[in-house]
């Protein structure tokens, strides 16, 4: 029995652990590495942002492992919307969803030559060197992925294990340094606390949790979908959540805010300056192996993506061609060619400035996906009613704190879709 995007029954190279992996690799990579330097300005304010946010992530854990339960097929948010809402509304999901994908595989991307600049310094101030390596790395990793989903599985499984080595190095330094007094508090009024503080940090550290539904969207790939995904997505946002708190925390009480903020891979300084700068170039290492893991496994969900779209009718067909290997080739290589558009377009900002553009960006369009998911939970009956509130009153809450100009890009990129939308509803006028 052939599954949507071409997967047989047969092939599916995706167990419990690679899935699990899929999901924590895909969360923990450049978010917990660079954003410290993009909340260091907020101060305190972080502490109740991330409260809010991991609340907010489980909810929607929950939300894709109910859903995924009841429709185990490939496409995940794009399967959800249409069963409940039609395939016109599940488009313009999907289209947000996928723009989302490629979008935040640039500030992946991003992150990972960030780190690397701490072997090539050059890269840290030749914006157009500095450029040009990230495109390399876009489509070494899409190469990883046109070579087939194992390959690109052991991959994530190998880089999930290596990267939580210096996030644990971090915590010890915390743990060790707290007896003596030696951790730097940020000043609590400067900033003040306030809400908008708190939506805005929000917002941010939202992106650290973007791929929590990694697990649904490749479906067809992954073993026994209906109890596999499920438990895949809630263990890898648990034990995601219980990382970020702990070594994000850790960064805050190490790093002064002033330095953190200006710090273009804040955990590889205060191990540095705890350790010696050996131990500082080996952190770095490691959070460039973490960023590259993330990107390999993004990489596998925006090929994935306009591929399920396609087999289900509101894409291009040609899209839905796959390899002898089972991969969407030509779903791969527009969706990276896209990547490599939006980092040429912003190859003028600094490391830091278009990390944290490109995040918001990312966050505001996949955040309209978890909205519409929620909303779909809410009308199937998939979870408890309570949960898709939760989660709906949450991606309402953090689409507010993006502000203005991300959710104008929103509006624009989905809109971008309308041609797409349009072309293909002449072509098959009674899809539904």
């Amino acid at each position: 029995m052939s599954q949507p995007g071409g997967c047989s029954t047969a092939a599916r190279p995706l167990g419990l652990v690679m899935a699990t992996a899929l999901v924590v690799g895909n969360m923990i990579g450049s978010g917990v590495y660079l954003l410290p330097a993009s909340l260091a300005p907020y101060g305190w304010n972080v502490i109740p942002a991330w409260g809010l946010t991991i609340m907010g992530s489980l909810c929607l854990a929950a939300i894709f492992a109910g859903l995924s339960r009841a429709w185990p097929q490939a496409g995940g948010p794009y399967v959800y919307v249409r069963a409940a809402f039609g395939a016109d509304l599940a488009f313009f999901v999907a289209w947000a969803y996928w723009i989302s994908l490629f979008v935040g595989n640039g500030a992946i991307a991003v992150a990972a030559v960030s780190y690397l600049s701490a072997f090539v310094p050059i890269l840290a101030t030749d914006a157009l060197l500095s450029t040009g390596v990230t495109i390399l790395l876009v489509w070494t990793m899409t190469a990883i992925n046109l070579s087939g989903t194992r390959n690109a599985g052991w991959v994530q499984l190998i880089a999930t294990l290596l990267k939580v080595l210096p996030l644990l190095a971090v915590m010890i330094i915390a743990a060790m340094a707290a007896p003596s007094g030696n951790l730097t508090l940020p000043d609590p009024a400067h900033p003040a606390i306030t809400l908008a503080a708190i939506t805005t940090a929000g917002t941010l550290t939202l992106w650290a949790f973007l791929g929590l539904e990694s697990a649904t969207v490749p479906a067809a790939k992954v073993v026994d979908p209906q109890r596999t995904i499920p438990r895949a997505t809630l263990g890898g946002t648990m034990l995601s959540g219980l990382v970020y708190l702990f070594a994000c925390s850790a960064v805050v009480l190490l790093l002064a805010p002033e330095v953190a903020a200006h710090s273009a891979a804040p955990f590889a300084d205060v191990i540095g300056r705890y350790w010696g700068g050996g131990a500082a170039h080996l952190v770095a290492a490691f959070a460039m192996i973490s960023a590259l893991g993330a990107l390999n496994g993004w990489i596998l969900l925006q090929g994935e993506m306009p591929a399920a779209m396609a087999a289900g009718g509101v894409f291009p067909r040609a899209l839905a061609k796959v390899a002898a290997n089972g991969v969407p080739v030509r779903a791969h290589l527009l969706s990276s060619g896209l990547v490599t558009l939006v980092l040429a377009l912003n190859a003028s900002k600094t490391t830091v400035n278009l990390f944290t553009f490109v995040a918001v960006l990312a966050t505001t369009a996949s955040l309209v996906m978890y909205l519409f998911v929620a909303a779909a939970a809410f009308r199937l009956g998939a979870v408890r009613y309570w949960i898709a509130i939760a989660g709906a009153l949450y991606s309402l809450w953090a689409l507010y704190g993006a502000g203005a100009e991300a959710n104008a890009w929103g509006v624009a990129l989905i809109a971008a879709g309308v041609p797409v939308w349009w072309a293909m509803r002449v072509k098959a006028p009674n899809k539904k």
